[in-house]
């Protein structure tokens, strides 16, 4: 059952429930830390988005290095 095979009348016992649990007073403060947990949520998926297209492809970076190139030895 997923949510959009939602109907009216479950939605109403759902909503009833939710305040029940949270109680009239605190469900205005459950639904804005709901709405930043989503916000940041979305903001650092998109951060992370951002941070995958600006990576250089594979192929750029394979032309940029001479093929007889050899790594640099750190410690000797």
């Amino acid at each position: 059952m997923g949510l959009g095979n939602l109907s009216g009348g479950e939605i109403v016992i759902l909503m009833l429930i939710v305040l029940l649990v949270f109680g009239a007073n605190r469900l205005p403060e459950a639904g804005k830390a709901v709405g930043r947990g989503l916000r940041e949520f979305k903001r650092a998926l998109s951060e992370a988005e951002n941070s995958i297209h600006q990576l250089p492809s594979s192929s750029s970076r394979n032309e940029e290095l001479p093929r007889d190139a050899k790594p640099k030895r750190l410690v000797e």
